[in-house]
């Protein structure tokens, strides 16, 4: 592993934080959250236009950068210290690479130069703790797996398909100009779980936001009442299972980044507090048991930025699935810092003017869709067979 940046990273990673200091800011990601639509399109265009970030894990033929997911958690990394809110985790993240992996070449070509430019927003309907097997096994039962709930994919005249049914918890469902939605098709004879093209404005397709914890990650409820749907790739024996599994070491790297970012800038934003606020005549930084606290909360963000990084890195050449231990590091990191922060900040951290609280929010929220990080550990270390080793060698 190269432990150092390349130029072209370090180039990335500056430009994209000047951008987000002068664009996204505690009040304009407030007012961003507000909005229907829950994130500021102008910054979604100075984002996707100006710096190409939702294109740059895709190759250039397709119209993207042709980075790999490195560079693509790095940026992730800028984004989440400012908890910028946008459909770039939705877009780039979770949907373009299962276009680019299991698309044919006319719906590659017709999809993803769109997403890469930001264009086309798209999103992935699918329970997320489920579905990617960070948590636990990702069979299909979440996909309805012959039974009522979940999405369900028929073809009642055996030639178009049709979906119907609910997915929660949508990350951008509301907005997203296109859904990739998994459903179960085939019923007990070839139980299968498919992936499935739907547009915004497709008949008999309803999304409504859903309240969340975390505003900074609007989220909706998509209803599929008979809707007309295109299946993603050739043919229908895709490995969907198997490849929503590969996603999601993908997306837990970048999650891991995105928490790394975050918490850096938290502690950043406490340990400047704590310089200014005075308590019996001192400012409250000179005394041993403050330091000693965020000693340990820097301890703790160093070893989750170390473990993001070698995520990002190991993810990109596929030498490895480490994206869940980094996961379930830098979510415990965040949440530290972020917990640590509201308490020094004192009485005003805990009011809901201050933004320490956003970014508890996204520790626990990314923990509600992903996680919690308990899982994400024994889920590794089963699919590592760890304790079977430990059996066998005693």
């Amino acid at each position: 592993m190269e432990a150092s940046f390349t130029p072209e990273q370090d180039e990335i990673r500056r430009t994209l934080r000047e951008l987000l200091r002068v664009r996204c800011g505690a009040a304009e990601v407030r007012a961003a959250v507000d909005t229907p639509a829950g994130y500021d399109p102008g910054l979604w265009t100075a984002l996707a236009g100006d710096l190409g970030l939702p294109g740059l894990a895709i190759p250039e033929v397709y119209g993207g950068v042709g980075c790999s997911v490195t560079e693509l958690a790095l940026a992730c990394e800028e984004t989440g210290a400012a908890l910028a809110p946008s459909p770039l985790l939705a877009t780039a993240v979770l949907t373009a690479p299962l276009v680019l992996a299991l698309g044919t070449q006319t719906q590659c070509a017709e999809l993803l130069p769109r997403l890469a430019s930001g264009a086309l927003t798209a999103t992935l309907a699918v329970p997320p703790g489920a579905a990617f097997g960070l948590a636990g096994d990702n069979a299909g039962d979440w996909a309805g797996g012959g039974r009522a709930g979940g999405v369900q994919a028929s073809r009642p005249r055996g030639d178009g398909w049709r979906l119907y049914g609910q997915v929660d918890q949508v990350l951008d469902g509301h907005t997203a100009g296109l859904l990739l939605v998994a459903a179960h098709a085939g019923g007990f004879a070839r139980s299968r779980t498919l992936l499935f093209l739907v547009p915004a404005d497709a008949p008999g397709l309803v999304r409504a936001r859903q309240t969340a914890l975390d505003a900074t990650r609007p989220r909706a409820r998509v209803e599929l009442r008979d809707v007309e749907a295109e299946l993603l790739g050739a043919d229908d024996e895709a490995d969907v299972p198997g490849a929503l599994a590969r996603l999601g070491d993908t997306v837990a790297a970048v999650l891991a980044c995105e928490a790394v970012g975050a918490a850096d800038r938290v502690l950043e934003r406490t340990v400047e507090y704590v310089k200014q606020r005075e308590q019996f005549g001192r400012v409250i930084g000179s005394f041993q048991a403050v330091k000693h606290r965020l000693a340990d909360v820097y301890v703790q963000l160093q070893a989750a930025r170390s473990a993001a990084y070698y995520a990002a890195w190991a993810t990109a050449r596929q030498e490895q699935r480490v994206g869940g231990l980094a996961l379930a590091q830098a979510l415990e990191a965040l949440r530290t810092a972020a917990g640590e922060g509201i308490q020094l900040h004192g009485g005003i951290g805990f009011t809901w003017e201050h933004e320490a609280q956003l970014y508890f929010k996204r520790a626990t929220g990314d923990e509600l869709l992903f996680g919690p990080a308990h899982r994400l550990r024994a889920q590794a270390a089963d699919a590592a067979r760890l304790f079977e080793r430990a059996e066998v060698s005693v």
